[in-house]
């Protein structure tokens, strides 16, 4: 009797023993020298992200004067607004507080805009272009005194044909992606900045 007795003595201690390791572990993983070094380690990495982002925008090609490449034109106003800067081929979607939420790449027809402001005319969401190719998320911004219809759109497919230079043609293409982007930022009424 003794002798099961000293075994569920040992067995309980053993056990006893085996809690309370558990329980430092649990809390030294708790301990406050832990987060500290993660986030220091993340702040170090963040600075380093930085320095690295400032190095890519300091060689960036059509960079200005320690201006980043694909910043917002200067001469493009202010306040929410979809700006289309016509030799870049690039589009910004500016929100009220002046700083770009996207931007991406176009495609432009054979036809330009001529620099000034416009505003959302009217959307569709899917028709066929002029070209033949189904687009979606059509953005029209201006109509010309020739008839020309300029505006922004995808093709379904995601293509972006060559425009054939005999016809005079407005649209914008955009990515799908981009495309989808546009038509939720520029509702009517939506400005429209277009510079050279």
């Amino acid at each position: 009797m003794a002798r099961s007795s000293s075994g569920i003595i040992v067995a309980t201690l053993t056990a006893a023993a085996l809690a309370g390791v558990g329980f430092l572990a649990v809390q030294a993983e708790a301990a406050p020298d832990h987060p500290t070094a993660h986030a220091s380690g993340r702040a170090a990495g963040k600075a380093q992200d930085g320095e690295q982002g400032k190095d890519k925008a300091a060689g960036g090609a059509g960079q200005e004067q320690g201006k980043a490449p694909n910043a917002v034109p200067e001469e493009s106003g202010t306040g929410l607004r979809v700006v289309y800067a016509l030799a870049q081929k690039r589009v910004w979607l500016v929100g009220s507080d002046g700083k770009a939420t996207r931007t991406f790449e176009i495609a432009p027809s054979t036809v330009n805009p001529p620099p000034g402001s416009y505003a959302v005319t009217s959307r569709t969401p899917t028709i066929t272009g002029s070209d033949g190719t189904p687009v979606e998320h059509v953005v029209v911004f201006h109509r010309d005194a020739a008839g020309v219809v300029f505006g922004f759109s995808a093709a379904v497919d995601g293509s972006s044909p060559k425009p054939d230079p005999t016809k005079k043609t407005g649209a914008i293409r955009e990515q799908p992606a981009d495309g989808r982007a546009m038509w939720e930022f520029a509702v009517n009424k939506t400005p429209v900045v277009v510079v050279p």
